[in-house]
Protein backbone atom coordinates (compact mmCIF):
# COMPACT_ATOMS: atom_id res chain seq x y z
CA UNK A 1 0.00 0.00 0.00
CA UNK A 2 2.69 2.54 0.86
CA UNK A 3 5.33 1.15 -2.22
CA UNK A 4 1.51 2.18 -4.68
CA UNK A 5 1.56 5.44 -2.47
CA UNK A 6 4.62 6.40 -3.41
CA UNK A 7 4.31 5.62 -7.05
CA UNK A 8 0.94 7.99 -7.09
CA UNK A 9 3.22 10.83 -5.34
CA UNK A 10 6.01 10.44 -8.16
CA UNK A 11 3.60 10.22 -11.24
CA UNK A 12 1.81 13.17 -9.55
CA UNK A 13 5.14 15.21 -9.73
CA UNK A 14 5.93 14.52 -12.91
CA UNK A 15 2.47 15.62 -14.36
CA UNK A 16 2.75 19.05 -12.29
CA UNK A 17 6.04 18.93 -14.35
CA UNK A 18 4.83 18.12 -17.30
CA UNK A 19 1.88 20.15 -17.06
CA UNK A 20 4.18 23.59 -16.15
CA UNK A 21 6.27 22.92 -18.92
CA UNK A 22 3.51 22.72 -21.37
CA UNK A 23 1.77 25.60 -20.11
CA UNK A 24 5.16 27.81 -20.04
CA UNK A 25 5.16 27.38 -24.00
CA UNK A 26 1.86 29.94 -24.15
CA UNK A 27 3.00 33.36 -24.87
CA UNK A 28 -0.06 34.56 -23.93
CA UNK A 29 0.52 32.92 -20.51
CA UNK A 30 4.40 34.22 -20.41
CA UNK A 31 2.62 37.72 -20.97
CA UNK A 32 0.47 37.46 -17.66
CA UNK A 33 3.53 35.76 -15.66
CA UNK A 34 5.61 38.54 -16.83
CA UNK A 35 2.91 41.22 -15.31
CA UNK A 36 3.18 41.56 -11.55
CA UNK A 37 0.45 44.49 -11.26
CA UNK A 38 -2.19 42.83 -13.31
CA UNK A 39 -5.58 44.40 -13.80
CA UNK A 40 -8.42 41.77 -12.42
CA UNK A 41 -9.47 40.54 -16.11
CA UNK A 42 -5.81 39.73 -16.32
CA UNK A 43 -5.97 37.95 -13.20
CA UNK A 44 -9.20 35.98 -14.11
CA UNK A 45 -7.48 34.99 -16.90
CA UNK A 46 -4.43 33.68 -14.99
CA UNK A 47 -7.00 31.63 -12.64
CA UNK A 48 -9.07 30.19 -15.66
CA UNK A 49 -5.50 28.49 -16.94
CA UNK A 50 -4.78 26.93 -13.79
CA UNK A 51 -8.32 25.91 -12.59
CA UNK A 52 -9.58 24.95 -15.91
CA UNK A 53 -6.45 22.10 -16.00
CA UNK A 54 -7.43 21.61 -12.44
CA UNK A 55 -10.82 20.72 -13.02
CA UNK A 56 -10.24 18.52 -15.99
CA UNK A 57 -7.81 16.47 -13.76
CA UNK A 58 -9.93 16.42 -10.69
CA UNK A 59 -13.00 15.53 -13.07
CA UNK A 60 -10.23 12.38 -14.36
CA UNK A 61 -9.58 11.46 -11.25
CA UNK A 62 -12.85 10.73 -10.28
CA UNK A 63 -14.46 9.34 -13.59
CA UNK A 64 -11.57 7.04 -13.58
CA UNK A 65 -10.56 6.90 -9.98
CA UNK A 66 -6.99 7.61 -10.72
CA UNK A 67 -5.52 9.53 -7.83
CA UNK A 68 -2.40 11.06 -8.98
CA UNK A 69 -4.34 13.17 -11.40
CA UNK A 70 -5.75 15.34 -8.95
CA UNK A 71 -4.08 18.78 -8.19
CA UNK A 72 -6.80 20.77 -7.37
CA UNK A 73 -5.31 21.62 -3.42
CA UNK A 74 -1.76 22.89 -4.99
CA UNK A 75 -3.14 24.30 -8.06
CA UNK A 76 -5.45 26.75 -5.82
CA UNK A 77 -2.30 27.59 -3.64
CA UNK A 78 -0.30 28.10 -6.76
CA UNK A 79 -2.71 30.44 -8.00
CA UNK A 80 -2.95 32.73 -5.28
CA UNK A 81 0.86 33.03 -4.80
CA UNK A 82 1.12 33.94 -8.23
CA UNK A 83 -2.17 36.05 -8.95
CA UNK A 84 -2.95 37.60 -5.50
CA UNK A 85 -6.26 36.47 -3.57
CA UNK A 86 -9.19 36.89 -6.34
CA UNK A 87 -6.99 34.26 -8.44
CA UNK A 88 -6.48 32.18 -5.77
CA UNK A 89 -9.92 32.36 -4.54
CA UNK A 90 -10.96 32.00 -8.20
CA UNK A 91 -9.24 28.93 -8.77
CA UNK A 92 -10.01 27.25 -5.58
CA UNK A 93 -13.89 27.65 -6.90
CA UNK A 94 -13.31 26.31 -9.59
CA UNK A 95 -11.06 23.27 -9.14
CA UNK A 96 -13.96 22.14 -6.76
CA UNK A 97 -16.49 21.79 -8.67
CA UNK A 98 -15.86 18.67 -10.04
CA UNK A 99 -15.16 17.20 -6.27
CA UNK A 100 -18.34 18.70 -4.64
CA UNK A 101 -20.73 17.14 -7.47
CA UNK A 102 -18.95 14.14 -6.21
CA UNK A 103 -20.15 14.63 -2.66
CA UNK A 104 -16.60 15.86 -1.60
CA UNK A 105 -17.97 19.38 0.29
CA UNK A 106 -15.14 20.69 2.13
CA UNK A 107 -13.51 21.00 -1.28
CA UNK A 108 -14.62 24.05 -1.88
CA UNK A 109 -13.84 26.19 1.41
CA UNK A 110 -10.48 24.20 1.90
CA UNK A 111 -9.62 25.06 -1.85
CA UNK A 112 -10.76 28.41 -1.74
CA UNK A 113 -9.20 29.14 1.84
CA UNK A 114 -5.92 27.87 0.35
CA UNK A 115 -5.59 30.23 -2.89
CA UNK A 116 -6.50 33.39 -0.24
CA UNK A 117 -3.37 31.63 2.30
CA UNK A 118 -1.37 32.08 -1.47
CA UNK A 119 -2.43 35.25 -1.56
CA UNK A 120 -1.40 36.95 1.51
CA UNK A 121 1.74 34.89 1.39
CA UNK A 122 2.38 37.38 -2.05
CA UNK A 123 1.34 40.47 -0.21
CA UNK A 124 3.66 39.19 2.49
CA UNK A 125 7.11 39.45 -0.10
CA UNK A 126 9.23 42.12 0.11
CA UNK A 127 9.35 42.17 -3.57
CA UNK A 128 6.88 40.88 -5.75
CA UNK A 129 10.05 38.74 -7.51
CA UNK A 130 10.42 36.98 -4.73
CA UNK A 131 7.68 34.65 -5.31
CA UNK A 132 9.61 33.36 -8.10
CA UNK A 133 12.53 32.21 -5.52
CA UNK A 134 10.41 30.30 -3.39
CA UNK A 135 12.17 27.10 -2.75
CA UNK A 136 11.45 23.33 -1.33
CA UNK A 137 14.88 23.47 0.04
CA UNK A 138 14.63 25.36 3.42
CA UNK A 139 18.43 24.54 3.93
CA UNK A 140 19.17 27.88 0.98
CA UNK A 141 16.81 29.97 3.34
CA UNK A 142 18.98 29.16 6.24
CA UNK A 143 22.36 29.66 4.53
CA UNK A 144 21.72 32.60 2.87
CA UNK A 145 20.38 33.88 5.67
CA UNK A 146 23.50 34.10 7.27
CA UNK A 147 25.57 34.62 4.92
CA UNK A 148 23.84 37.69 3.74
CA UNK A 149 22.44 39.60 6.95
CA UNK A 150 21.72 42.40 4.31
CA UNK A 151 19.08 39.94 2.31
CA UNK A 152 17.50 38.84 5.81
CA UNK A 153 13.95 39.71 4.96
CA UNK A 154 14.00 37.85 1.14
CA UNK A 155 15.51 34.89 2.59
CA UNK A 156 12.89 35.33 5.76
CA UNK A 157 10.50 35.11 2.62
CA UNK A 158 12.01 32.18 1.11
CA UNK A 159 11.52 30.46 4.25
CA UNK A 160 7.93 31.71 4.92
CA UNK A 161 7.24 30.47 1.62
CA UNK A 162 7.84 26.86 2.42
CA UNK A 163 5.97 27.18 5.74
CA UNK A 164 3.09 28.40 4.31
CA UNK A 165 2.60 25.27 1.35
CA UNK A 166 3.31 22.96 4.74
CA UNK A 167 0.50 25.11 6.81
CA UNK A 168 -1.78 24.60 4.07
CA UNK A 169 -1.39 21.21 3.88
CA UNK A 170 -1.76 20.56 7.37
CA UNK A 171 -5.34 22.55 7.08
CA UNK A 172 -5.96 19.66 4.59
CA UNK A 173 -4.52 16.92 7.12
CA UNK A 174 -6.59 18.74 9.71
CA UNK A 175 -10.27 18.29 7.95
CA UNK A 176 -9.46 15.00 7.02
CA UNK A 177 -8.86 14.61 10.75
CA UNK A 178 -12.06 16.26 12.06
CA UNK A 179 -14.33 15.13 9.31
CA UNK A 180 -12.84 11.67 7.86
CA UNK A 181 -12.40 11.15 4.15
CA UNK A 182 -15.98 11.38 2.80
CA UNK A 183 -15.98 14.75 2.53
CA UNK A 184 -12.20 15.79 1.07
CA UNK A 185 -10.17 14.14 -0.92
CA UNK A 186 -6.71 13.04 0.00
CA UNK A 187 -3.61 10.20 -0.20
CA UNK A 188 -3.25 10.25 3.57
CA UNK A 189 -2.85 6.39 5.25
CA UNK A 190 -4.45 5.96 8.21
CA UNK A 191 -2.33 6.74 11.36
CA UNK A 192 0.76 8.54 11.16
CA UNK A 193 3.98 7.50 9.20
CA UNK A 194 6.84 8.06 6.62
CA UNK A 195 4.42 7.23 3.88
CA UNK A 196 1.97 10.25 5.21
CA UNK A 197 4.91 12.47 5.64
CA UNK A 198 5.71 11.60 1.75
CA UNK A 199 2.44 13.48 1.19
CA UNK A 200 3.52 16.36 2.75
CA UNK A 201 6.90 16.48 0.77
CA UNK A 202 4.99 16.04 -2.64
CA UNK A 203 2.77 19.32 -2.04
CA UNK A 204 6.05 21.10 -1.21
CA UNK A 205 7.45 19.96 -4.76
CA UNK A 206 3.98 20.48 -6.51
CA UNK A 207 3.62 23.97 -5.90
CA UNK A 208 7.35 24.63 -6.32
CA UNK A 209 8.07 22.74 -9.27
CA UNK A 210 5.75 24.73 -11.51
CA UNK A 211 7.07 27.91 -10.21
CA UNK A 212 10.56 27.35 -10.67
CA UNK A 213 9.73 26.23 -14.17
CA UNK A 214 7.79 29.02 -14.67
CA UNK A 215 10.35 31.57 -13.53
CA UNK A 216 12.52 30.35 -16.04
CA UNK A 217 10.82 30.89 -18.70
CA UNK A 218 10.56 34.38 -17.13
CA UNK A 219 13.96 34.81 -16.87
CA UNK A 220 14.28 34.14 -20.60
CA UNK A 221 11.57 36.06 -21.63
CA UNK A 222 12.73 38.97 -19.61
CA UNK A 223 16.56 38.24 -20.74
CA UNK A 224 15.39 38.25 -24.14
CA UNK A 225 13.36 41.97 -24.00
CA UNK A 226 16.62 42.85 -21.87
CA UNK A 227 18.58 42.33 -25.01
CA UNK A 228 16.28 44.26 -27.66
CA UNK A 229 16.47 46.66 -25.76
CA UNK A 230 20.56 46.58 -25.86
CA UNK A 231 20.48 46.39 -29.31
CA UNK A 232 17.74 49.07 -29.60
CA UNK A 233 19.85 51.48 -27.27
CA UNK A 234 23.27 50.60 -29.36
CA UNK A 235 21.27 51.63 -32.70
CA UNK A 236 20.51 55.06 -31.55
CA UNK A 237 24.08 55.42 -29.78
CA UNK A 238 25.41 54.66 -33.72
CA UNK A 239 22.69 56.51 -35.11
CA UNK A 240 23.14 59.79 -32.72
CA UNK A 241 27.13 59.83 -33.91
CA UNK A 242 26.19 60.17 -37.78
CA UNK A 243 23.46 62.76 -36.96
CA UNK A 244 25.47 65.59 -35.53
CA UNK A 245 28.19 64.86 -37.51
CA UNK A 246 26.05 65.65 -40.23
CA UNK A 247 25.06 68.34 -38.91
CA UNK A 248 27.24 70.17 -38.34
CA UNK A 249 28.93 69.86 -41.76
CA UNK A 250 25.83 71.55 -43.03
CA UNK A 251 25.54 74.25 -41.00
CA UNK A 252 29.15 74.92 -42.07
CA UNK A 253 27.73 75.21 -45.42
CA UNK A 254 25.64 77.79 -44.24
CA UNK A 255 27.72 79.76 -42.76
CA UNK A 256 30.02 80.11 -45.91
CA UNK A 257 26.91 81.02 -48.29
CA UNK A 258 24.99 83.86 -45.64
CA UNK A 259 27.29 86.35 -47.18
CA UNK A 260 28.34 85.38 -50.76
CA UNK A 261 25.00 84.35 -52.10
CA UNK A 262 22.35 84.83 -49.53
CA UNK A 263 19.54 83.61 -51.82
CA UNK A 264 21.36 80.76 -52.09
CA UNK A 265 21.64 80.80 -48.56
CA UNK A 266 17.99 80.80 -47.71
CA UNK A 267 17.17 77.70 -50.04
CA UNK A 268 20.24 75.89 -48.20
CA UNK A 269 18.00 76.97 -44.87
CA UNK A 270 15.21 75.72 -46.41
CA UNK A 271 16.43 72.66 -47.15
CA UNK A 272 18.06 71.73 -43.93
CA UNK A 273 14.88 72.89 -42.22
CA UNK A 274 13.07 69.75 -44.30
CA UNK A 275 16.18 67.67 -43.46
CA UNK A 276 15.45 68.34 -39.67
CA UNK A 277 12.20 67.76 -40.18
CA UNK A 278 12.54 64.36 -41.35
CA UNK A 279 14.64 63.33 -38.46
CA UNK A 280 12.47 64.67 -35.71
CA UNK A 281 9.91 62.27 -37.35
CA UNK A 282 12.42 59.20 -37.22
CA UNK A 283 11.03 56.72 -34.33
CA UNK A 284 12.04 53.13 -36.36
CA UNK A 285 15.17 51.85 -37.06
CA UNK A 286 14.06 50.96 -40.74
CA UNK A 287 12.16 53.07 -43.68
CA UNK A 288 11.13 52.46 -47.12
CA UNK A 289 14.14 53.30 -49.57
CA UNK A 290 11.96 56.06 -51.46
CA UNK A 291 11.99 57.84 -47.83
CA UNK A 292 15.98 57.66 -47.85
CA UNK A 293 16.42 58.77 -51.46
CA UNK A 294 14.43 61.88 -51.02
CA UNK A 295 16.23 62.60 -47.37
CA UNK A 296 19.51 62.22 -50.14
CA UNK A 297 18.30 64.93 -52.52
CA UNK A 298 17.43 67.80 -49.90
CA UNK A 299 21.36 66.24 -48.27
CA UNK A 300 23.06 66.87 -51.96
CA UNK A 301 21.03 70.28 -52.88
CA UNK A 302 22.81 71.83 -50.12
CA UNK A 303 26.31 70.10 -50.97
CA UNK A 304 25.66 71.41 -54.67
CA UNK A 305 25.03 74.94 -53.14
CA UNK A 306 28.26 74.85 -52.47
CA UNK A 307 30.42 73.18 -55.04
CA UNK A 308 28.15 74.21 -57.65
CA UNK A 309 28.34 72.72 -60.95
CA UNK A 310 31.62 70.61 -59.87
CA UNK A 311 29.53 67.97 -58.55
CA UNK A 312 27.33 65.86 -60.22
CA UNK A 313 24.74 62.90 -59.17
CA UNK A 314 23.49 60.00 -61.18
CA UNK A 315 20.50 57.91 -59.74
CA UNK A 316 20.15 54.37 -61.42
CA UNK A 317 17.46 52.97 -59.28
CA UNK A 318 15.32 49.91 -60.11
CA UNK A 319 11.71 51.37 -59.15
CA UNK A 320 10.72 47.76 -57.69
CA UNK A 321 13.43 48.51 -54.94
CA UNK A 322 11.91 51.71 -53.68
CA UNK A 323 9.44 50.13 -51.17
CA UNK A 324 12.25 47.97 -49.70
CA UNK A 325 12.82 48.67 -45.76
CA UNK A 326 16.55 49.67 -45.16
CA UNK A 327 18.04 51.55 -42.27
CA UNK A 328 17.36 55.40 -42.01
CA UNK A 329 20.44 57.39 -42.82
CA UNK A 330 22.09 54.38 -44.00
CA UNK A 331 23.43 55.92 -47.65
CA UNK A 332 23.74 59.28 -46.90
CA UNK A 333 27.00 59.18 -44.60
CA UNK A 334 28.80 57.08 -47.59
CA UNK A 335 27.77 60.04 -49.84
CA UNK A 336 29.02 62.22 -47.28
CA UNK A 337 32.45 60.61 -47.50
CA UNK A 338 32.57 60.63 -50.84
CA UNK A 339 32.04 64.79 -51.18
CA UNK A 340 34.58 65.16 -48.07
CA UNK A 341 36.98 62.60 -48.82
CA UNK A 342 36.95 61.54 -52.59
CA UNK A 343 35.48 64.92 -54.56
CA UNK A 344 36.87 67.48 -52.31
CA UNK A 345 40.09 67.20 -52.64
CA UNK A 346 39.69 67.40 -56.39
CA UNK A 347 39.70 70.96 -58.17
CA UNK A 348 37.54 70.23 -60.46
CA UNK A 349 35.01 67.88 -58.57
CA UNK A 350 33.60 64.49 -59.93
CA UNK A 351 30.55 62.39 -60.31
CA UNK A 352 28.22 60.32 -57.32
CA UNK A 353 26.76 56.58 -58.90
CA UNK A 354 23.60 55.59 -56.56
CA UNK A 355 22.65 52.64 -57.45
CA UNK A 356 20.10 50.03 -56.12
CA UNK A 357 18.87 46.66 -57.76
CA UNK A 358 17.88 43.02 -56.97
CA UNK A 359 19.90 40.06 -56.76
CA UNK A 360 18.60 36.70 -56.52
CA UNK A 361 21.07 34.09 -54.60
CA UNK A 362 20.38 30.59 -53.39
CA UNK A 363 18.89 31.70 -50.02
CA UNK A 364 16.41 34.32 -51.02
CA UNK A 365 16.57 37.85 -52.90
CA UNK A 366 18.78 40.37 -51.54
CA UNK A 367 18.94 44.31 -52.17
CA UNK A 368 21.69 45.46 -53.14
CA UNK A 369 22.26 49.36 -52.88
CA UNK A 370 26.11 51.02 -54.21
CA UNK A 371 27.47 54.12 -53.56
CA UNK A 372 30.29 55.25 -56.00
CA UNK A 373 32.35 58.06 -56.92
CA UNK A 374 34.87 59.01 -59.55
CA UNK A 375 37.14 61.00 -56.40
CA UNK A 376 41.10 60.57 -55.42
CA UNK A 377 40.31 57.00 -53.45
CA UNK A 378 40.93 55.46 -50.64
CA UNK A 379 45.40 54.60 -50.01
CA UNK A 380 46.16 51.02 -49.87
CA UNK A 381 47.60 51.37 -46.14
CA UNK A 382 43.91 52.41 -45.07
CA UNK A 383 41.37 50.43 -47.15
CA UNK A 384 41.95 46.72 -45.42
CA UNK A 385 40.68 48.59 -42.40
CA UNK A 386 38.33 50.68 -43.37
CA UNK A 387 35.13 48.97 -41.88
CA UNK A 388 36.96 48.69 -38.64
CA UNK A 389 38.15 52.35 -37.87
CA UNK A 390 36.12 53.89 -35.32
CA UNK A 391 34.45 57.70 -36.08
CA UNK A 392 34.38 57.30 -39.45
CA UNK A 393 31.06 57.25 -41.44
CA UNK A 394 31.73 54.03 -43.24
CA UNK A 395 32.71 52.19 -40.22
CA UNK A 396 29.52 53.70 -38.29
CA UNK A 397 27.27 52.10 -41.32
CA UNK A 398 29.09 48.72 -41.19
CA UNK A 399 28.05 48.16 -37.28
CA UNK A 400 24.26 49.39 -37.73
CA UNK A 401 23.98 46.08 -40.14
CA UNK A 402 25.84 44.06 -38.27
CA UNK A 403 23.31 45.45 -35.26
CA UNK A 404 20.61 44.76 -37.23
CA UNK A 405 21.42 41.99 -39.56
CA UNK A 406 23.66 39.86 -37.71
CA UNK A 407 25.65 37.97 -39.91
CA UNK A 408 23.05 38.34 -43.22
CA UNK A 409 24.55 40.82 -44.46
CA UNK A 410 27.34 42.26 -46.91
CA UNK A 411 29.30 45.10 -47.36
CA UNK A 412 32.59 46.18 -49.50
CA UNK A 413 34.58 48.52 -50.11
CA UNK A 414 36.86 48.98 -52.99
CA UNK A 415 38.95 51.66 -54.54
CA UNK A 416 41.46 52.82 -56.50
CA UNK A 417 43.76 55.84 -56.47
CA UNK A 418 43.12 58.45 -58.73
CA UNK A 419 39.86 56.58 -59.68
CA UNK A 420 37.57 56.52 -57.13
CA UNK A 421 35.58 54.52 -54.04
CA UNK A 422 32.76 51.87 -54.40
CA UNK A 423 30.72 51.17 -51.26
CA UNK A 424 28.35 48.07 -51.75
CA UNK A 425 25.21 46.70 -49.37
CA UNK A 426 24.11 43.66 -49.66
CA UNK A 427 20.67 43.38 -47.08
CA UNK A 428 18.05 40.76 -47.09
CA UNK A 429 15.18 42.18 -49.29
Amino acid sequence: MEQQLIITLMIKLAAAASIASILSRSSRLLNLLLREDRTIPEQLQLSAAISGICAVASSFRISLSYKAADMSFEGSLLAGIIGGYISGLLTGVICSLPAMLHGEYLSMPLYAAVGVLGGLLRDLAPDSEDIWRITPFVDLGMYRLIRYPEQRRRSVFMIAGLMTILLAESMRYMALWLFGDKYIFTLYQPGWGWANTAVFISSVFTVSIPLRIWASARNERMLEAKERLLVQARLSALSAQINPHFLFNTLNTVGSLIRTDPERARLVVYKLSSILRRLLRKTESLGPLREELAFIDDYLSIEMARFGEKLKFVKEVDERTLDCQIPTMLLQPLIENSIKHGLAPKLDGGTIRLESRFERVPNGLRLVLAVADDGIGIPDDRLPSILDQPGIGVSNVNERLQVLFGTNYRMMVTSQAGQGTRTTIEIPA
